[in-house]
């Protein structure tokens, strides 16, 4: 495309997105008064008129400028879809010659001229016809809030004028209309008045002329006339209710005068049809409550919003084109619906190979944010993450992780995979809050550690077939811990599962250790089964005989200390269930 006409396009791009938009508005706001989708055309219409750079440059003189922009995944799907049309070339596939300029600009611009020119002097033409009748109209003494005149004319009695309006009524309506059919009429051009509907036409006309080329610029004209019109015999309506003397009056109108020129708001514009069945039905729509101010506000911010992002942002753009998230190649998820194959676990392969069997979707979030999935960590979501098991298998693109990268090394490349395949595929949308609570910190006894030295190093371990597997514990609260190397921070993570309080790794050691306890009983009364049967479980983990879990950590010579430190929670906001593969 040529480099002048680029942000041409891409302005009436994005003012046509914003119109699609607005009409998407107006069909929701349906059955609510005209003068909402009103405002909704209207903002439509204005938004020709404000290119989105110049939006864009103006929140950006908001920003400090030693402020460091934050990059936003919205940024680049914002940008993208406000300019479609790049702002650099593309190399020519031949050579152009250096002297030879493209003439299509100037001929464009030149057409434009002369459809603008067109325009404007059809709307004077119309100007000048209201202004020659308001040139011989002369005063009458009417009780209204406005200057009214007569003239002898065949124009429909209407508003002229912006700043200071005039009501213009033809002479002898009085023989075509009854005194409330004239009452009705003079309260539909009033409303008029109140609404500043000249002065909103005349934005458009505005409009009109400057975008005389784009179709939709015209439609969006009709439809402003349509519900500026509806919007005001529902002001009627609300303040006569006579509706057959209203409609009469306004056929009386329509076949005694012609219309009004688009410079002047009269009575007969929009559908005429449609407006006397509305009329005669008392239709007047619903008041616009609190729900729909606030989602209308929403709407607002969002529109507000938009520019702000993309002028913080820009900075950064490059920098996260060139830094692509990292995220799996391929990704197979399945429901698990076998209901005698209750396995339940997941595992992490060289190459950065992620795999799951019958894994409940809070325990993959668990493992993708590495957090204890039955902790006051992770919160929010609907019952069925639990209930609904998937079979996972994924698999990272080709080199991204080394063979070699295992152990704890591993889990960290995987995380983010993880996190970047439920965002995609389940939709999830988690809040990252860091909070200061209580804890349970672990802390070394006063005789020191009985821990046992696992077999194996940290190097050893790899999930390779004959590798060390390390970082695994099994069990939970009834059944012990039991992992062959694990290291203090995979006991406290695994522990919190069944605390009242996040536990938290404060022993300073290092190193790898073989872990094998007794269960423990619950530090809560668990919350009894919904069909009122007796629950053996939970019967046996309250069984007092059984050690609390701050004498299994005793017995490993380590103490489980009452404290208070920031911890990470995650909010699970909304979720869906698993797009098809």
């Amino acid at each position: 495309m040529i480099p002048t006409l680029q942000p041409i396009a891409n302005h009436l791009w994005q003012s046509t997105l914003f119109a699609v938009m607005a009409c998407l508005l107006t069909l929701a706001f349906r059955k609510h008064r005209a003068a909402v989708r009103y405002a909704l055309w209207f903002g439509a219409s204005l938004k020709f008129l404000i290119p989105f750079s110049l939006l864009v440059a103006a929140a950006g003189s908001l920003v400090p400028p030693t402020a460091t922009p934050a990059p936003t995944a919205w940024a680049p799907v914002i940008t993208q879809i406000s300019e479609p049309f790049p702002r650099t070339l593309s190399k020519p596939a031949a050579p152009v010659h250096p002297h030879s300029p493209s003439r299509l600009p100037a001929m464009l611009f030149a057409a434009w001229l002369c459809g603008v020119a067109v325009n404007l002097f059809a709307w004077a033409r119309q100007w000048r016809r209201a202004h020659a009748s308001l040139r011989i109209a002369s005063p009458v003494r009417f009780d209204a809030r406005i200057r009214v005149v007569s003239a002898r004319s065949d124009l429909e009695p209407g508003v002229f004028g912006i700043w200071r309006p005039v009501l213009l009524i033809p002479e002898g309506i009085e023989r075509h209309l009854t005194p409330q059919q004239f009452a009705a009429v003079l309260a539909h051009e009033l409303s008029h008045v109140r609404r500043r509907d000249n002065l909103t036409a005349a934005i458009h006309m505005l409009v009109e002329s400057l975008f005389w080329f784009h179709p939709l610029v015209w439609w969006i004209g009709l439809r402003l006339v349509d519900e500026r019109e509806r919007a005001c015999d529902e002001a009627v309506l609300r303040e006569f209710g006579d509706a057959e003397s209203y409609a009469e009056g306004i056929l009386n109108v329509c076949k005694f005068y012609a219309q009004s020129p688009a410079c002047v708001a009269g009575v007969s514009g929009a559908d005429l049809k449609k407006r006397i069945e509305t009329i005669m039905t008392r239709h007047v729509g619903k008041r616009l409550r609190v729900g729909g101010k606030l989602a209308l506000a929403g709407v607002a911010l969002a529109a507000a919003a938009i520019p702000l992002i993309v002028a913080v942002s820009g900075p950064v753009r490059a920098q996260s084109a060139a830094a692509k998230p990292a995220a799996f190649e391929v990704i197979s998820i399945k429901p698990n619906t076998d209901p005698n194959n209750r396995t339940i676990g997941w595992e992490t392969r060289p190459g950065g190979r992620f795999h799951s069997t019958g894994l409940p979707v809070l325990l993959l979030i668990s493992a993708a944010y590495d957090v204890p999935f039955q902790s006051k960590r992770l919160s929010g979501g609907p019952d069925w993450l639990m209930s609904e098991r998937y079979d996972v298998d994924a698999a990272a693109p080709s080199g991204a992780i080394p063979p070699s990268v295992a152990g704890k090394a591993l889990d960290a490349r995987i995380r983010p995979m993880l996190q970047a395949m439920l965002a995609d595929r389940f939709q999830l949308v988690i809040r990252h809050e860091t909070k200061e609570m209580p804890i349970y910190a672990v802390t070394i006894g006063k005789n020191g550690h009985k821990l046992k030295p696992a077999d194996v190093q940290e190097a050893d371990c790899s999930s390779e077939p004959g590798g060390a597997e390390c970082h695994n514990l099994g069990g939970g609260m009834g059944r012990g811990m039991h992992g062959k190397a694990v290291d203090l921070d995979d006991v406290a993570l695994f522990a919190s599962n069944w605390s009242d309080r996040p536990i938290v790794n404060r022993t300073g050691l290092a190193g790898l250790f073989a872990i094998d306890t007794e269960g423990w009983t619950m530090m809560q009364p668990r919350e009894p089964r919904t069909d009122g049967l007796p629950d053996p479980e939970a019967e046996r983990m309250a069984d007092p005989s059984r050690p609390t879990i701050f004498m299994i950590f005793g017995r490993l010579g380590l103490t489980l200390e009452s404290s208070k430190g920031p911890v990470d929670t995650y909010v699970i906001e909304s979720i869906a269930r698993p797009t098809a593969n």
